[in-house]
């Protein structure tokens, strides 16, 4: 079974950084679009930022200019860059990486303290 690993959540206070990663396998990462999706329990997820395989990115309006999606082609990594945390950014972080179909990692918990 495809699975993407995600790690780096932990607790932060407001106004600090945090940096997630999201290991995927190789066909993946290079041919599809890598996404990352956050979700409060009794919300529905929510599209927090993505980047296709040729760079480019969008950004969810509450995150535009506090968090960065990047790519590490020699570790088939995405990696999204959090800085200016708060605490409505509490929230389980999943990846997810589309080529054909939906493949999400299994989440990580960020949360922001105020």
């Amino acid at each position: 079974q495809v699975q993407l690993v995600e790690s780096g959540g932990g607790l932060v206070q407001a106004g600090g950084s945090l940096r997630l990663s999201c290991a995927a396998p190789r066909n993946i990462f290079s041919f599809g679009t890598m996404y990352w999706h956050r979700q409060v329990p009794g919300k529905q997820r929510e599209l927090v930022a993505s980047i296709t395989s040729g760079g480019s990115t969008n950004y969810a309006d509450s995150v535009k200019g506090r968090f960065t999606i990047s790519r590490d082609n020699a570790k088939n990594t995405v990696h999204l860059q959090m800085n200016s945390l708060k605490p409505e950014d509490t929230a389980v972080y999943y990846c997810r990486g589309h080529l054909v179909r939906d493949y999400w990692g299994q989440g990580t918990q960020v949360t922001v303290s105020s």
